[in-house]
């Protein structure tokens, strides 16, 4: 790998920006990225599950991340998400990440012929990190979206002898004890990318030292405390911004979840992405004055 340097701080998981008619909005992107590089951003996960990315065509893959690169311009790093359930879209997917100047690759589990061994996890990673080998190549576990449940550390450490770009693992899972179990491997050899943000505060606990999240789009200022908070050895103010997380992701999940109504939530605040793309249904006017309300309720504008 050219350059590797390990991820620290926050990495905003972006959504995609639609028009009226769900089509790919890329102009959004650059006023999109302003926001990322003021808010603080450490770098942005590209067409991952916020980014709806198995809802889109390759060729809008591409098309976005290519926008991401240019409008970043070297201010944040850029990571691309390039898992497929086909194998060769995705080592098509990696290698254009390479040549658009991606700074890292990941990709998730196949969701519909699924690895059922670790074995199995690693052969099909194995080319799709090949196609990018000069990038850190993350594997991208969350078994609640994929259904995949296998042994994280098992793949990082085994994983390693066939795929040398391994670098580790964005670990969006509430298992605290399998993340523990990652970060310890090999004397903290491997990165995880804590990927729950209503308890990134436990992930440092463990020694993670990046997150990736969808809210860290709009609520940079108290996960950049938190983390703060948490380097200083401050609990008593950690625990409080986790917790003001934690009402905002309670807001969400009633709207959605985390790409539903957190979408919404970037509207409000004047990035014009959109609506999902179906099956994921549209937000109605009645949602986006019950969802402001709540917000106001919470006092999330006032930092605006």
């Amino acid at each position: 790998m050219k350059n590797y340097q390990r991820l620290k701080g926050l990495i905003a998981a972006s959504f995609t920006p639609m028009d009226a008619e769900g089509k790919v909005n890329l102009p959004v992107i650059g006023k999109y990225a302003d926001l990322m590089a003021k808010s603080g951003m450490t770098g942005v996960f590209v067409c991952g599950t916020t980014g709806e990315s198995l809802s889109l065509t390759v060729e809008e893959r591409k098309n976005i991340l290519e926008q991401w690169v240019k409008s970043a311009d070297g201010r944040f790093k850029v990571i691309a998400h390039v898992g497929s359930d086909s194998l060769f879209e995705s080592m098509d997917l990696a290698k254009h990440a390479y040549e658009s100047g991606a700074d890292a690759i990941a990709a998730m589990a196949p969701c519909f012929f699924k690895p059922a061994t670790v074995k199995e996890l690693i052969a099909f990673f194995a080319p799709i990190a090949k196609s990018a080998e000069e990038l850190p190549f993350y594997y991208y576990n969350m078994p609640s979206m994929t259904g995949v449940s296998l042994p994280v550390a098992e793949f990082l450490v085994e994983g390693k002898k066939s795929i040398p770009n391994l670098a580790g693992t964005k670990f969006t899972h509430n298992n605290l004890m399998e993340m523990g179990e990652c970060l310890a491997l090999n004397n903290g050899e491997f990165e995880v990318l804590h990927g729950y943000d209503e308890i990134l505060i436990s992930g440092l606990v463990f020694g993670a030292e990046a997150g990736v999240g969808s809210t860290y789009n709009y609520l940079s200022d108290v996960y950049l405390g938190i983390m703060k908070a948490m380097e200083s050895g401050d609990l008593e103010t950690a625990r409080k911004l986790q917790m003001r997380s934690i009402e905002v992701v309670k807001i969400i999940i009633k709207y959605g979840g985390g790409v539903r109504g957190g979408k919404a939530i970037m509207n409000l605040i004047g990035i014009d992405c959109g609506s999902c793309r179906l099956p994921i249904a549209p937000f109605s006017d009645e949602e986006y004055k019950s969802l402001k309300e709540d917000l106001m309720k919470i006092n999330f504008f006032d930092k605006k």
